[in-house]
């Protein structure tokens, strides 16, 4: 038998074989034991820095980036820089207009007459009165001279059938979706605030409502993301009826789309993406997108975690990690430049060129290394190295997926507060409503980025709580026929990309809502 190398020689050499046998069982078992010691180790200083957990889950022995060091400079704007003043409202949208003329010369005393072409303009916004205005229908009958039948008015189609209006029902959903207000705080608000009186099964009902006058155009949306050139693509947990589900995000410029899913597999990521050959999706390594085999953007976030793993462990694999943190903050260097306009896209592709090399040689080492958790991570990083720099070479393609798991944000605090969704009365859907600052009728009012053949929410008619509003409804609505084998589109919110300044208008479509728009969505309100 081979001698443990902490077994001296003589000491070897004196032992009966079957002492051998023994030493060496104990020797194999304890190695064991240590690699299991280590690798439970690193399970346990795993934290946001180093893996996919969210700092909320970090404990207090985290440490965080220290503070910096005081610069010695006054608090606020610093001489020289930028000026930023708050732009004026232009006169067609002031709704009164006070002239103050002086009467006297603040200097001698003597009257003043004349006009002023340009006076100094001085505007301050208010609130208006908090008082809902309330229309009463009489629906009044008469009786037929003829054969004595009593009949009652009707109510005209523009007039609700409830009691609440789309503008007060669009502000409900917007305090629901966008705010994540339970129904309580909003009884309590609506109360304060305009003076009503509703029910917290009223508010229930008028979000359900607002959400299914969303259905259309959600459903656009989800139909237009297999078209979009770039998606980035995410996925967290969530809670159905009390069992454990799925919430994807499909992020693309103009429109955001939630899906929940009863599988994390890879069929529902193709049926959210579809397969069309010229689209770049942005994800991270989880196997259900081994199944694109060119388009893909690795995001450089999880990388950069990863690499941080490596130098967490405290092994003969750390070097690597050091080595990859080193080379990723130079790339991000000279990528930050290219967003800030100093480096041209040539450039960044030449050093990217010399940094790849690079990187790819410490992974080839690593690979080979002794800590056989790094090595299984750089033989992976080096199986998919290609879909590490699509970012490169192709425009409009971001290195990380921040931006979906930013979108998630909003999701997971909902999920925290509320539970997830429940199933009463049929499949549960979240929607949300949008912002049209234009109307499709009118020339060059077109969000910037919408697909063709999709319009924005305000061609869905005049209601506020349509185009203004954020709607959130619980255990309503059923799936998609024909679109999800064994899932439904969860139909989204999301902010679209803002149009350029002299077109304001803005595509907000939201499932769950994603983002506080409160002076777009207020502003019809």
């Amino acid at each position: 038998m081979d001698r443990p190398t902490i077994i001296p020689e003589t000491l070897w050499n004196s032992a009966t074989p079957d002492l051998q046998a023994l030493i060496r069982g104990l020797v194999e078992q304890n190695a064991s034991l240590q690699q299991r010691v280590a690798d439970l180790e690193a399970r346990l200083n795993l934290n946001s820095t180093n893996s996919s957990r969210p700092p909320s889950s970090d404990p207090p022995s985290v440490k965080r980036a220290p503070p910096r060091k005081p610069s010695g400079k006054k608090r606020g704007g610093q001489p020289g820089h930028r000026r930023h003043q708050r732009a004026l409202v232009p006169p067609e949208q002031v709704q009164a207009v006070v002239d103050h003329l002086p009467e006297t010369c603040r200097k001698c005393g003597g009257e003043l007459g004349g006009d002023d072409p340009e006076p100094r303009r001085h505007q301050v916004a208010e609130v208006p009165p908090f008082r809902p205005v309330v229309t009463e229908h009489r629906l009044h009958r008469r009786h037929c001279p003829r054969c004595g039948v009593a009949t009652r008015a009707e109510l005209p189609a523009d007039v609700p059938r409830g009691a609440f209006g789309p503008r007060l029902r669009g502000v409900l959903a917007l305090l629901a979706g966008s705010y994540r207000l339970g129904k309580r705080p909003i009884k309590q608000l609506v109360a304060d605030l305009l003076g009503l009186s509703i029910s917290t099964g009223m508010i229930a009902k008028l979000e359900r409502q607002c959400s299914a006058d969303l259905a259309g155009p959600v459903a656009e949306l989800a139909d237009a993301i297999p078209d979009a050139p770039v998606v980035g693509i995410d996925e967290t947990s969530w809670r159905e009826a009390g069992k454990k589900c799925w919430l994807w995000v499909t992020v693309t410029s103009f429109a955001v789309v939630f899906t929940i899913a009863r599988s994390r597999s890879g069929q529902v990521a193709r049926a959210l993406l579809g397969t069309k050959p010229d689209q770049v999706v942005i994800s991270d390594r989880f196997p259900g997108y081994e199944w694109i085999s060119e388009g893909r953007q690795l995001c450089w976030s999880h990388l950069r975690r990863d690499f941080q793993a490596m130098v967490d462990r405290k092994n003969g694999g750390s070097g690597f990690g050091e080595r990859l943190l080193d080379r990723s903050d130079r790339l991000f260097h000279h990528w930050h430049r290219v967003r800030d306009g100093t480096l041209d896209r040539a450039g960044f592709a030449s050093r990217a060129g010399r940094l790849r090399g690079q990187i790819k040689e410490v992974l080839t080492g690593g690979a080979a290394g002794p800590c056989a958790t790094t090595a299984t991570t750089c033989r992976e990083l080096l199986r998919l190295e290609p879909f590490l720099w699509t970012f490169v070479s192709t425009p409009g393609v971001e290195p990380t997926n921040n931006q979906a798991e930013r979108e998630h944000r909003h999701a997971v605090l909902l999920r925290k507060t509320s539970g997830g969704t429940d199933k009463r009365g049929g499949e549960p859907i979240r929607r949300a409503a949008a912002d049209g600052a234009g109307d499709v009728s009118t020339p060059g009012c077109r969000p910037a980025g919408l697909p063709d053949g999709l319009l924005p929410v305000r061609a869905l008619g005049r209601q506020a709580a349509v185009a203004y509003a954020f709607a959130v409804a619980r255990g309503l609505g059923g799936p998609t026929p024909g679109r999800y084998p064994s899932d439904r589109v969860m139909n989204c919110p999301s902010p679209g990309r803002e149009a350029p300044p002299s077109d304001r208008g803005r595509l907000l479509v939201f499932l769950i809502a994603m983002r506080r728009a409160d002076n777009l969505a207020m502003r019809s309100l």
